[in-house]
């Protein structure tokens, strides 16, 4: 990082980044302010390191504009429920072995003509039961029940579009994000559900940008704990995936979206750590409660990998990162 860069935002504890061209691809809390140390084992320089995630809370703007409508126009949410979240969809066909992971196969185009394949979804998804853990783990540290998290065959397309989500407070989908450019056939980003046997015109499983909004939302914060939820459909696009502009559109005021596929046991350790954290001290805000928890990640020697940047960095928080 330029040592003018430096100066600028020294003693500054929080900062808001519009990201434009190809800075919309970076997640500003990896970059560092000092070279590490060279004699220390790699899993060492990682923690050691100045990230910027040091002493900086970051939340990630579209335009400077629109932080201005957050605060004005959005007004604090209504919702009197805490938690709904859905994950764990139903990919495979019982029987088929279980690989968990958030990536996703890439095939050349997951359609058939202008219908969705779903059998070539099935083999190119792996399954995420981790997810189920991780969506329980947030709804109780939020005070809702295992009610509030819809998992398997119900978590559907249908479901979530018939649900009262402007009832709840925080909306969270723990699932494949599929990116459209990257992969063949897609026209718009989507959230994958249940993949239903006979898909419909209204329910191909996809959860997609143009349904995401017309859904009708009232939610401090929706929480997309997919892979590349964050990602423009070519490096240097807007600063937001039009799975990220469609919650805003629906009426959430913060996202938790990432950058690349995340590793799904650290997906579980940062989200419900930084709900863990809001739960805490309520006042410190999403971007620091997000910041808090990438450090105690990063600290985690349970694992080497877990002070990997590859691991803890992808996730951001978009919009209004106050409390």
């Amino acid at each position: 990082m330029g040592s003018l860069v430096v100066a600028a935002i020294a003693g500054k504890a929080r900062l808001l980044v519009v990201p434009t061209g190809a800075l919309t691809s970076l997640p500003f809390h990896v970059l560092v302010a000092k070279k590490p140390d060279p004699g220390a084992d790699l899993a060492d320089r990682y923690r050691q390191a100045a990230w910027l995630l040091k002493d900086k809370a970051i939340t990630v703007l579209p335009t400077v504009s629109s932080l201005r409508a957050l605060r004005v126009f959005a007004k604090a949410s209504r919702a009197t429920r805490p938690f709904i979240g859905f994950g764990d969809p139903q990919l495979q066909r019982p029987g088929a072995p279980v690989k968990p992971a958030r990536g996703v196969q890439p095939y050349q185009s997951y359609y058939n003509g202008t219908t969705v394949d779903i059998e070539r979804l099935r083999s190119g998804l792996p399954a995420l039961p981790d997810t189920a853990d991780e969506l329980r783990a947030v709804a109780r540290d939020l005070g809702a029940s295992d009610r509030d998290v819809i998992l398997g065959a119900a978590a559907t397309v249908t479901a979530v579009k018939n649900m009262p989500l402007d009832q709840y407070r925080v909306v969270d989908f723990a699932t494949h994000g599929l990116v459209a450019g990257e992969v063949g056939g897609l026209s718009e980003p989507a959230l994958v559900l249940t993949l239903p046997d006979r898909p419909t015109a209204e329910d191909d499983g996809l959860l997609t940008a143009s349904r995401i909004a017309k859904l009708r939302l009232d939610a401090d914060w929706a929480v997309l704990s997919a892979c590349n939820t964050a990602a423009g459909d070519k490096p240097g696009a807007e600063g937001l995936s039009g799975l990220a502009r469609a919650f805003f559109y629906a009426g959430a005021r913060s996202l938790l979206v990432s950058h690349w596929p995340v590793d799904s046991a650290a997906a579980v350790k940062l989200t419900t750590g930084a709900f863990g954290e809001l739960k805490r001290n309520p006042a410190i805000g999403r971007a620091e409660a997000l910041r808090r928890s990438m450090q105690a990640l990063i600290a985690d020697r349970s694992s080497e990998r877990n002070a990997d940047p590859s691991v803890w960095a992808p996730f951001v928080l978009v919009g209004e990162g106050g409390g």
